[in-house]
This record gives structure tokens, C-alpha cells and sequence, in this order.
């Protein structure tokens, strides 16, 4: 997506703004729905009435009754916590590099000017926390008597707002604002360093080609 829409005429910015909300959305509907709800589980269902329960049994038993729908539960606030997610992890590094260039949009960026990109860009990525609380609280094997069946994305805001107020959306900002640091470098920078390797090293067989010709 990302080659696609540069290859349209697109800035880096807006590529890696597309390149991100797509593989989010892809990464959302083929394995995050499913993962994000056992690891959910594993960590809640201590709170559960019996705890001694594993997770793969509690999984079983949402299988049983509600299908494979039950074992994505969630998976629409995982869709738009992870389009959102990457779009911004990679649009926003972007727009950071574009600043460190300045007028000289050619101009190759120093390691510790890519780093601090990508940094930036997933430090700030995490302004959608609130759709990642809700998707915990929507895949939360936690019983309580206020608390609504059958949870969907607005029902779930409305419960988190009730019980936590605006503050409550914020919940494990500061761990993941580390975590979505650790994965933008991973993937902007490392990604961007990999690409870059394999272009010089094509560059050298094509050059030694040419002059052995």
C-alpha cells in the first residue's frame, strides 16, 4: 500500500499514513481479534468467580456458545485501535522526518534523526488509548452486576465513563506509550534500515554487472 500510493503521487507522509491503516485493518481481522481476546482473558480472569478455570477452557466455553463471533469479541475496537494505530506510528514519523529535513527534502537524515522520528511517532501514536480500554473492557472476562451484556463500542465507552470518567480512557498510557515506542523503531526504523541494505546491495551487483560486462 505504502509503494502503491507513492507510486500514485502521494507524499511519504500520506504513504505511510495508508500503509499503516491497511496492514492495521489487515492485522486486526487475521490474528489480533483472536489473540487479543486469550491474552485478555489470561490476565482477567482472576477476577472471575472461578479463577481456577484456564484460558483455554474459558476460551472453549465462549466457542461453544457463541462461536467463532464469540472468540473475536472486540475485534471492531481492535480494527480501529490498530488502523489508527499504525497509521498515525507511520504518518507521523514521516511528518517528523520531513521536519528534521527541512527545505532539503532530499537530504539523507542522520541514524539518531530517524530514531528520534520514529520515537516521536509512536509516543504520539498513543493518542487513541480510549479505544484500547475499550477493547479490553469489551474482551474482559470480569462479572459484575452493573456491568452490561453483550458489550459493543459505545456501550462500552458509556460503562468506562460511568465508572472512571474521562480519566478512566487513559488507563496504562504511560507502559504502552513505552511499548508503541519500542515497536515504531522496530518497524520504521529497523524496517526502513532492512529495505535500505538490500537497495545498496542491489545497487553494488548492478554496478559490478555493469563493469565486468
Amino acid at each position: 500500500i505504502d509503494y502503491r500510493a507513492r507510486v500514485a503521487g502521494f507524499s511519504s507522509s500520506w504513504a505511510g499514513l495508508f500503509g499503516g491503516i491497511g496492514g492495521g485493518v489487515a492485522q486486526a481481522y487475521t490474528t489480533m481479534g483472536f489473540c487479543t481476546f486469550m491474552k485478555t482473558v489470561e490476565v482477567t480472569r482472576h477476577k472471575s468467580a472461578d479463577a481456577s478455570v484456564s484460558t483455554w477452557r474459558i476460551a472453549y466455553d465462549v466457542f461453544q456458545r457463541e462461536g467463532i463471533r464469540g472468540l473475536n469479541r472486540g475485534v471492531s475496537a481492535v480494527a480501529l485501535r490498530q488502523m489508527t494505530n499504525w497509521g498515525s506510528r507511520f504518518g507521523i514519523s514521516r511528518v517528523t522526518e520531513s521536519i528534521f529535513r527541512g527545505n532539503d527534502k532530499s537530504r539523507k537524515l542522520s541514524t539518531s534523526e530517524r530514531l528520534a522520528s520514529s520515537a516521536i511517532g509512536g509516543a504520539l501514536a498513543c493518542w487513541n488509548q480510549p479505544l484500547e480500554v475499550i477493547r479490553v473492557e469489551m474482551q474482559s472476562q470480569t462479572k459484575a452486576a452493573d456491568r452490561p451484556q453483550n458489550l459493543n463500542l459505545f456501550s462500552t465507552a458509556r460503562y468506562i465513563y460511568q465508572k472512571s470518567g474521562l480519566t478512566g480512557f487513559y488507563r496504562g498510557v504511560t507502559p504502552r506509550i513505552g511499548l508503541s515506542v519500542y515497536l515504531t523503531v522496530c518497524m520504521v526504523f529497523g524496517g526502513d534500515s532492512i529495505k535500505a541494505y538490500f537497495s545498496e546491495s542491489q545497487k553494488k551487483k548492478a554496478s559490478a554487472a555493469t563493469a565486468n560486462a
